[in-house]
């Protein structure tokens, strides 16, 4: 299996929420995932956002930004049926060459505490675990 790792564009978008629904990675359609706010996030300067592509099909994908002095690794997706082959590794190491070529050495993730699929992906990575790290957010409406 030759997988393809390329950038994402909106084109992708259905297909990329059908892997997020595929891989069971909640996503918010009604709101910071509608297609205007992933085609703005696409086009932002600080995002890099990967597809991994097997014969044309979208199987993985990686959402990956910056704030000009630490990368996150964000919404990490492959299909079930392809997992297990090493695509999460490299849409990982895809993104963490392009934030490395912007002068970012400083990666992150924030997984939630039922994703242990996710856990062992990114410890496997050489990702250090912060158990003492406590998150906050706010949000204007419960669907964003």
């Amino acid at each position: 299996m030759v997988v393809n790792i390329r950038n994402l564009t909106i084109d992708d978008y259905e297909a990329l929420c059908a892997l997020w629904e595929e891989a069971m990675l909640p996503y918010r359609p009604n709101g910071r995932d509608t297609r205007k706010n992933i085609a703005a996030q696409i086009d932002g300067e600080c995002s890099i956002y990967l597809a991994a592509e097997d014969n044309g099909r979208l199987v993985g994908a990686v959402l990956g930004t910056h704030d000009g002095r630490k990368g996150w690794i964000n919404r990490l997706a492959v299909a079930p049926d392809h997992q297990r082959r090493g695509i999460a590794a490299l849409l990982v190491q895809e993104v963490e060459q392009r934030l490395i070529d912007l002068g970012i050495e400083i990666f992150a993730c924030q997984i939630e505490d039922w994703n242990d699929t996710s856990m062992t992906v990114f410890d496997r990575l050489g990702y250090t675990r912060h158990d003492d790290i406590i998150y906050f957010t706010k949000r204007l409406r419960p669907d964003v």
